[in-house]
């Protein structure tokens, strides 16, 4: 058996002297992890970082098999945000969050298309707002998809300001009544695909943070991964320091 993708890193680690267990994302195969002969070598260490765009060869005598890799590097990414704390955090989560969340060898296009499209954007103008709908793409592509066209109650699609915990549905103010205590705070703009305050990003990855948590993680019975708290925590801070 034997396969050519394009792919990200998601994770190294080294098994034995030389050679390293990857995980990778790619892009017809999935979440896909395979041995890389000589892979933990200083000669490969480069190319092996998180992020790093991969042209991919995967082979194994049975389909069920971990199988091998031979990899060569297209794109670096690590290097590029390395000088960046939020950039590198952000990297982090996004891999954390696709070895978290996605399903072995299963393909998602579409996540997989916005992913790049996020990496190769982060550390440029308007890269956090992009990562908030990222989150949300990733809930929407793993079965979790929030519906923020329209109020639930009135069927209204402007002036959204909440969404329901329990069915994920956006909700006006006017259609939320004396609920409104009880539903989740919804950022203008983020239906939308349009752009977040510093104050809308936070209530963002608040939101999206509540689904991947009560949704997500719970379907798959195991915590979010640190990586995204790490973002969170990092962003709050700048937030905090940027008050006046």
């Amino acid at each position: 058996m034997e396969w050519r993708d394009e792919g990200f890193l998601l994770s190294m680690r080294r098994h034995g002297e030389a050679t390293a267990i990857i995980e990778v994302f790619s892009s017809l195969h999935g979440r896909h992890a395979g041995a890389v002969r000589g892979g933990a070598s200083r000669r490969m260490a480069p190319v092996l970082q998180p992020g790093a765009q991969l042209d991919l060869a995967w082979r194994a005598r049975l389909e069920d098999q971990m199988g091998n890799f031979t990899v060569e590097l297209t794109r670096a990414r690590a290097a590029a945000v390395m000088d960046d704390r939020l950039g590198l955090l952000a990297l982090s989560s996004v891999c954390a969050l696709c070895r978290f969340a996605l399903p072995e060898r299963q393909a998602f296009p579409t996540l997989y298309a916005d992913t790049v499209a996020l990496l190769d954007r982060i550390g440029q103008p308007g890269w956090l707002n992009a990562y908030a709908h990222w989150e949300l793409t990733l809930l929407e592509e793993t079965g979790f998809g929030l519906d923020l066209g329209q109020c639930a109650v009135t069927g209204a699609r402007a002036r959204l300001a909440y969404v329901s915990p329990r069915t994920g549905r956006a909700v006006t103010a006017e259609g939320a009544g004396d609920y409104a205590a009880r539903l989740l705070a919804l950022p203008a703009g983020l239906g939308e695909g349009g752009a977040l305050d510093p104050a809308g990003l936070g209530a963002a990855l608040q939101l999206s943070g509540f689904f991947l948590q009560h949704w997500l993680a719970e379907a798959i019975g195991r915590p979010l991964p640190e990586a995204r708290a790490r973002l969170v925590s990092a962003l709050a801070e700048l937030r905090a320091r940027s008050a006046p």
